[in-house]
């Protein structure tokens, strides 16, 4: 697939403009080369910068670690992992972090349908997509909860779709609650972002 430069949303490069890209161009795509599909609109994903990775390290981290330690049934999966977020062609997206909890979703090629819990690391660049399409997407989708995490504000923005709560706005130096988990406080106020 040729690949051009059809214009630019907060870093994401929307490529082949248009409403009519599949996870055909997904597949497509150079090796190394990472994008994501909205309603069939491709956009190339921009790569991590240093503080989102050691957010996701930390997140992670304390997730897995709850997870094993009570013998839970949900996989977690960081980015990049295939999310066919509505079993369709024309959607498929990689957050940061994917936790399923139906194990009938998952196959060879990733998830089946919206993960039950997904955290996005924002950069100032991706505020749009990450507070507007993938909101709206992750909601018509199923997922039951959603974060957005700003390194930049020191934020994380919770969406409890389950319960049809949010936004929930909490800073860094609070302990944060997830929804899918009885246990889980998230606590994110030791991180070194220098």
């Amino acid at each position: 697939m040729e690949v051009r430069v059809e214009k630019r949303e907060e870093g994401f490069t929307m490529l082949k403009g248009g409403k009519g890209c599949t996870v055909a161009d997904i597949e497509a795509l150079p090796d190394g080369e990472r994008a994501e599909l909205i309603d069939g609109e491709l956009f190339r994903m921009d790569a991590p910068t240093r503080i989102h990775q050691r957010i996701l390290v930390a997140l992670i981290w304390q997730i897995q670690t709850y997870i094993v330690k009570n013998k839970g049934k949900c996989h977690l999966y960081p980015a990049p992992f295939a999310v066919y977020i509505k079993k369709d062609k024309y959607n498929y997206v990689e957050p940061d972090i994917s936790v399923i909890c139906d194990r009938d979703k998952l196959d060879e090629k990733g998830c089946q349908g919206a993960p039950d819990w997904m955290i996005e690391i924002m950069s100032p660049s991706s505020k749009k997509m990450d507070h507007e399409r993938k909101v709206r997407l992750y909601r018509e989708a199923g997922a039951r909860e959603y974060w957005i995490v700003d390194p930049e504000t020191e934020t994380v923005t919770v969406y409890d779709f389950e319960h049809e709560k949010g936004p929930v706005r909490y800073s860094f130096s609070e302990r944060i609650k997830a929804g899918i988990f009885e246990e889980l406080w998230l606590d994110l106020s030791g991180m070194d972002l220098e």
